[in-house]
């Protein structure tokens, strides 16, 4: 009955269910679309390997004004030195490396030219396992280069195939802002992430780059990989304890120091898109209020219009309990036509973006229900008073109404 009730008046239904599909719509596009985004960001901010947690004098990310500002800034730089002492201080960890990004603009070779995007990094042997980056070709670096800030490099394998189209990488030269480097190796390729090719960088020993590019100004990060997940927070601990004495922390006082790992970075993006997907709840709450008032103003005609009928149900024996119903069900199967309609243009405009990047599309089960539930509580919340007003008219007079 509800749907044939609905059914006589298309263009009037459809107009009063546009306002539940344009507010459903705005949140299952934006959901559909953070999805798809998700697990691809997530992957690459797991920019370190597993069981791998970094060491920064600032934070990856910070909100604040001038006093927290202040406070990173008045930290000390991490030094080469300090690296080297935690090395020697500490026995659980795996592997720990050190590293800084020194540059970055185009590199040159008899073959080719790159884009001049191209990122430099210094690191030191511990950083390849840290980081995941696996050997493709040639060799990794070795203490032997970092001691003796010699003038190697590992590429990319985005950046090798670039700049040696035809032949292979290991061996050759290229130059790198006006200097010659020997490459020693090619790494594995990561792909592309969000339009970016994540090989298009170059490495160098860390010692050669902070000879090249200065090292007073410059702190270092350090990258530490545990052995196993079992052993993960005893290594953090270790590492912390022995950093906090290598750089002078006084007992009881805050580090002077960041601590980031995969999880951290994942969960400070997961707060960002809480934000946000607060914010499109709270715009689309407007949206379905403004539905929902239209919703109550378009029952209270059609309780208007069909007060006979209204009258006739309660003389054969329908009970107030039945109007209501009838009318309630009505609203709720407006409310949920435009849920739908809303849902299903959701999903397909926010997969427009997994189709643009070429990633896996998603569909946000956990919203569409939510978005469905909803529609549903609208229904009942502002189709209540139209049924009550209806299940309370007097079944004489309505039969007597023209």
């Amino acid at each position: 009955m509800a749907i044939g009730s609905i059914a006589s008046h298309k263009l009037r239904s459809a107009l009063t269910l546009l306002g539940v599909l344009v507010g459903v719509f705005s949140i299952i596009v934006v959901m559909t679309a953070m999805r798809v985004m998700q697990a691809n960001i997530e992957r690459q901010l797991s920019s370190l390997g597993s069981d791998t947690f970094m060491i920064r004098k600032w934070p990856n990310t910070y909100f604040g004004f001038s006093g927290d500002l202040e406070k990173y800034w008045r930290r000390k730089n991490i030094t080469l030195k300090q690296g080297k002492l935690l090395q020697d201080k500490t026995t659980l960890p795996l592997n720990i490396g050190m590293e800084s990004a020194f540059w970055s603009g185009e590199i040159k070779t008899r073959y080719n030219t790159s884009a001049p995007t191209v990122r430099l990094y210094g690191e030191t042997p511990g950083s390849f396992p840290a980081h995941n980056w696996n050997l493709g070709d040639g060799r990794l670096l070795f203490d032997a280069d970092v001691d003796g800030a010699r003038n190697v490099c590992v590429l990319g394998s985005g950046l090798a195939t670039n700049i040696f189209p035809n032949s292979p990488a290991v061996g050759e030269q290229v130059k790198i802002d006006g200097i010659n480097y020997s490459v020693v190796g090619v790494l594995e390729g990561n792909g592309a992430a969000l339009g970016g090719d994540q090989d298009n960088f170059a490495v160098v020993p860390l010692t050669t780059g902070l000879n090249r590019y200065g090292r007073w100004y410059r702190s270092l990060n350090i990258l530490v990989q545990a052995r196993d997940r079992a052993s993960y927070n005893d290594t953090l601990e270790e590492v912390r304890g022995a950093l906090r004495v290598i750089r002078k922390v006084p007992p009881g006082k805050d580090d002077d120091f960041e601590i980031q790992s995969n999880d951290s970075l994942i969960e400070q993006f997961k707060t960002f898109t809480r934000s946000v997907r607060i914010g499109v709840a709270v715009v689309s709450s407007i949206a379905l209020l403004a539905a929902g008032i239209g919703i109550m103003n378009i029952m209270l005609v059609s309780v208007t219009e069909r007060t006979r009928e209204i009258g006739i149900r309660r003389a054969i024996g329908a009970k107030k309990r039945n109007i209501m119903v009838q009318f309630i069900m009505e609203a709720v199967v407006l409310c949920e036509v435009g849920g739908a309609v809303g849902v299903v243009f959701g999903i397909l405009g926010g997969n427009v973006l997994a189709l643009v990047l070429k990633l896996p599309p998603a569909i946000p089960v956990d919203w569409v229900i939510m978005g469905l539930a909803i529609c549903s509580v609208v229904g009942i919340v502002f189709g209540t008073y139209p049924a009550w007003k209806a299940a309370n008219l007097d079944p004489i007079e309505s039969l007597r109404y023209e």
